[in-house]
């Protein structure tokens, strides 16, 4: 046994960390926490200074097991859990657990996973931060309060089965507030001018536009008849430099807004991807709030950079963190070795990587430089200028290396601003003469919805959550179902645009797309209606000051300059008196909605959410006759329908025609558009609408389903029909009634037994339990008796079937 126990919190750094270390340290991992509150409602004892009670989940109870009796054996435990909060308090947590002594026991941080770092740290332990603890613990019991408190009176009030947050339900506020911006938003027009001018010389054509718009399109087309018989020349020229720096090397915040705009990675596979490369030793610690480098780092950068690119394109820099309550002081995200321009991997880490580093070395290099040239261009007919901009790269410094991206670059659209192109050599008092010059409309755009990641950058700007939240609150909006991330398609617009050439002005229209969203977060009609209900009732839960202040009362207590139990006591009591008192009075909320009278039957038409979602009801429930239902499509909201929207739901379900003799209805359920045939259902794909589909293409669609389930099966199992071996999405798999089986890597498909499949069923965690499990056995026996003497059932067909579909191939 080896006198060293060096413990972290993943088998992939304890593997990477294995290597640096002699015979004398053996690395095992705790696989993250090893113990969490007891899921009861006795876990956090409010009259007893928020005493807590934990329990070790019963999958982590073997790596405990491990852990105590190799930390019993070792002279010296080294505890060497991330260097955060959640860390610390990991390291606390194995401490209490294994039962370690103080004086046998070593807590070690690092920020990079290189063998310098590791050594470096080992050389300087330290004791176990209870500041660090406590301010984990405090988040921790308050989190677990505010969901348990705040949950039962959501199911009572509400709808069962919801759950809230602290951080997610301030989440999920700024996006219903940014979707009622945009809904309350008013659509302006104007004319915007861009001329097209040369200069007489060869082909040397540049445009200019006027800074100012018009209102109307009579505006415009007056100044366009002054301009027929205008003279334009070159009023003013004016050429001044100008230089451009760097961004700061990654914080967590950021390189999830980069990886978002540059990669198209959501917040949660960023973070992924970057654990696994910090992990592999390959960057530093990738949840931090600090823009700083370290000494080493900044020399190696130099190195890398003059040695690359020469000693103009470094600038040594040193950045200071903006971020409010910055809790780690470590490191900027950065490459632990910059002469590694890439790495092996996938092509995520690839990818992500290539960012991580180019980011890194820029924030080290020059500036760069341009010459900017601005032109003031006057008509004679008119008292306004237009004006021309150009910019020349004269040196390209960073820009070599990496340019930043940002939120207005992907949500353009279409507006014809002009860009800073190279300009011609002019002269001032220079004559110009017009190629031609248009007038567009163009029309204001309300604020952008989020993105995941412009969601984040305003969680921080508010000083909402902390790195290591981030990602976890995006995640569980999602999974809640408060929130949805998709594309929508918008709809077409015409717009006028009026063109003057050669002494002639003509119109016409022409036609864009607007509201197109990618990626853009949506609330849903239970994230309002939850949203309304706790901005109602829990006005501090959602108030994003009282909760930005609540995080800073988490950092006093890391800095020690609060007592964490004091801290909870200030919020919870307030609190809970919020949630007997909404508990006994508050009227249950319903967002129910009347929109209008149904002009056959006179019902009432109204829209409200219901047990399954959104849905539009004709009539109520005192009627003698049953009230008619009708789920909401994709993109409608209770707050939005209006009544003919409505109306249109009603036509559904219908009958598209007949196939096989028998009859084909289109509906939309719970899970989106189907087509009902012979007691099947089939998903319509994406883009076909359920009111316009047509007879043959719901035959197309059927017959294009079936055919994927005849291919999908490879194998059924004579001895129980229920037994069969299917193509799945990450490979093949054993279907074994209701479970689905993994196939243990490198086995033949052909040659797994019946008996096998039973073995793997009865080990499947997942399994149903011991009653139900006795049932499912006497069923398959009874099944495998049935298939000796009758193998005419519909699996076997099927099977049949599929080889038939294969000897053809």
């Amino acid at each position: 046994m080896a006198k060293n126990l060096l413990i972290v919190e993943s088998p992939a750094k304890a593997k990477t960390i294995e290597g640096y270390l002699g015979s004398d340290f053996l690395v095992k991992s705790s696989y993250g926490h090893i113990r969490d509150l007891v899921k009861t409602d006795d876990a956090i004892d409010t009259d007893n200074k928020f005493q807590q009670k934990y329990e070790v989940p019963a999958d982590k109870k073997a790596v405990v097991s491990e852990l105590k009796k190799l930390a019993k054996a070792a002279e010296m435990v080294w505890l060497a859990s991330d260097e955060d909060r959640e860390g610390e308090a990991i390291s606390w947590h194995l401490f209490d657990t294994l039962g370690l002594k103080d004086e046998a026991t070593k807590r070690i941080v690092f920020h990079e996973i290189t063998k310098p770092a590791i050594l470096k740290a080992i050389e300087n332990p330290r004791k176990i931060d209870y500041n660090l603890v406590n301010a984990q613990q405090a988040r921790r019991v308050l989190d677990r309060l505010v969901g348990f408190e705040l949950s039962p009176v959501l199911w009572k009030k509400v709808k069962p089965s919801l759950s809230a947050g602290r951080v997610q339900s301030v989440a999920v506020r700024l996006i219903v507030d940014r979707e009622r911006e945009v809904n309350r938003f008013d659509v302006d027009a104007n004319y915007k001018i861009v001329a097209i001018f040369h200069t007489g010389k060869g082909k040397e054509s540049f445009k200019a536009d006027l800074p100012s718009r018009f209102a109307k399109k009579e505006e415009a087309a007056q100044f366009l008849q002054d301009c027929i018989a205008a003279e334009y020349n070159v009023a003013n020229l004016e050429k001044k430099p100008a230089k451009r720096n760097p961004a700061a090397p990654f914080t967590t915040s950021t390189l999830q807004q980069e990886a978002s705009r540059k990669l198209g990675f959501s917040v949660a596979r960023t973070m992924q991807v970057a654990q696994r490369l910090y992990e592999a030793g390959r960057i530093t610690y990738m949840r931090t709030d600090s823009v700083n480098l370290s000494d080493t780092a900044m020399q190696a950068a130099e190195d890398e950079i003059t040695k690359a690119y020469g000693d103009k394109y470094h600038k040594a820099r040193r950045y200071k963190t903006k971020a409010a309550g910055a809790q780690e002081a470590h490191e900027a995200i950065r490459p632990t070795y910059f002469s590694d321009h890439s790495i092996d991997g996938d092509n995520g880490e690839r990818r992500l990587y290539e960012l991580i580093w180019k980011r890194a070395i820029a924030s080290q290099m020059s500036e760069a430089e341009f010459e900017k040239t601005v032109a003031k261009i006057d008509i004679s007919t008119r008292s306004e200028a237009l004006t021309a901009t150009g910019e020349i790269l004269k040196f390209d410094g960073f820009l070599k290396v990496y340019m930043e991206s940002t939120d207005e670059d992907n949500d353009a659209q279409g507006d014809e601003d002009t860009d800073n192109a190279l300009l011609p050599p002019l002269e001032k008092g220079q004559n110009l003469l017009l190629n031609e010059m248009t007038a567009t409309q163009r029309f204001s755009r309300p604020p952008a919805r989020y993105t995941e990641a412009s969601l984040v950058k305003k969680l921080e700007e508010l000083g909402i959550g902390r790195p290591s939240t981030y990602a976890p609150t995006i995640s569980t909006i999602q999974n809640r179902g408060y929130v949805v991330k998709e594309d929508r398609d918008g709809k077409s617009r015409d717009f006028q645009v009026l063109t003057l050439t050669q002494g002639t002005i003509n119109e016409i229209t022409r036609t864009e797309m607007t509201g197109v969203e990618r990626s853009k977060l949506f609330p849903t009609d239970i994230g309002v209606l939850v949203n309304d209900f706790l901005v109602e009732h829990f006005k501090g839960i959602v108030d994003f000051n009282f909760t930005a202040t609540v995080e800073k009362e988490f950092d006093e207590i890391a800095q020690g300059n609060k007592e964490w139990t004091d801290m909870l006591e200030g919020f919870y009591r307030p609190f809970h008196t919020e949630v007997e008192d909404t508990l006994a009075n508050a009227d249950r909320a319903t967002h129910e909605k009347e929109l209008g009278i149904d002009p056959v039957s006179g019902k009432p038409v109204s829209v409200r959410v219901g047990r399954f979602g959104p849905l539009v009801q004709i009539g109520s429930a005192d009627d003698e006759e049953k009230p008619r239902f009708a789920s909401l499509r994709k993109g409608q909201m209770i707050e939005t329908i209006t009544f003919e929207e409505a109306m249109e739901l009603f036509k559904l379900p219908k009958k598209v025609g007949s196939f096989e003799e028998k009859e084909m209805t289109v509906a939309i359920g719970r899970f989106g558009p189907y087509i009902r045939h012979n007691s099947a259902f089939y998903s319509l794909p994406k883009g076909v609408d359920p009111l316009d589909v047509t007879e043959e293409e719901c035959i197309t669609i059927i017959k294009e389903k079936r055919q994927k389930d005849i291919e999908k099966v490879i194998r059924v199992f004579d001895e129980n029909p229920e037994a069969q071996i299917e193509n799945g999405r990450w490979g093949p798999f054993v279907r074994f009634g209701k479970q689905n089986l993994k196939i243990p890597k490198g086995t033949d498909v052909n040659t797994i037994t019946y008996e096998q499949v039973v073995q793997w069923a009865a080990e499947d965690p997942k399994a149903p339990k011991a009653p139900k499990a006795a049932k499912a056995t006497k069923a398959a026996a009874k099944a495998t008796k049935t298939t000796k003497t009758t193998k005419t059932t519909k699996t076997t067909k099927t099977a049949t079937k599929a080889k038939t579909v294969a000897k053809k191939k």
